[in-house]
């Protein structure tokens, strides 16, 4: 563990984990085995990291998802109160931000690698060994299917299901359901 780190009440880490100098764990968050954590990454309270899990500098794991419902005239803020659960072998990018679920658990699937700057909205959940390619922008309730591929600066709008073996090219803006192996 490194200089200036902060660790949570109820946290678990398993062996052999390595926390460079000023990582956050929240409180009850769980850390499998043989991770790594650089420099300022942040894993928020109640979520979980397999085993294997390299999080690049800066990385947030559980920031609050975006939710707001009109009220009155102004913006209220909805409790974001799920997770995040991260499985094995997941490598997430520098700056990378994934947001916890409103409920229930946003989830990134064993042996996906997620590039630096991308964002994955609440109660989104990516299937295994996905590739996400910088600056892709998930919006909430949105499934990426197994082994798919969003190449650099993709955007996905909400609640829509992206099947596996699919390939979305750069600049993409998904707007409706991709079927499997959609390029």
């Amino acid at each position: 563990m490194g200089p200036h780190c902060a660790i949570g009440a109820g946290v678990v880490v398993g062996d052999r984990v390595v926390l460079h100098p000023g990582v956050v764990i929240g409180d009850d968050v769980t850390i499998g085995e043989d991770s790594l954590l650089h420099a300022r990454a942040v894993v928020r309270e109640g979520c979980v990291l397999g085993a294997r899990v390299i999080l690049q500098p800066g990385a947030v794991v559980g920031a609050d998802g975006y939710g707001f419902v009109p009220a009155g005239g102004k913006h209220v803020k909805v409790p974001q109160i799920g997770n995040v659960i991260v499985g094995d072998d997941v490598e997430i990018g520098a700056n990378v931000t994934i947001d916890r679920a409103t409920i229930g658990s946003t989830q990134i699937g064993q042996g996906t690698k997620i590039d630096n700057l991308v964002h994955v909205g609440h109660n989104v959940v990516i299937g295994e060994n996905v590739l996400l390619v910088s600056q892709v922008g998930i919006s909430g309730s949105s499934r990426v299917g197994d082994r798919s591929t969003l190449a650099g600066q993709v955007g996905v709008a909400g609640h829509l299901e992206i099947g596996s073996d699919s390939l979305i090219l750069a600049r993409t803006g998904v707007t409706k359901d991709i079927p499997d192996r959609a390029v």
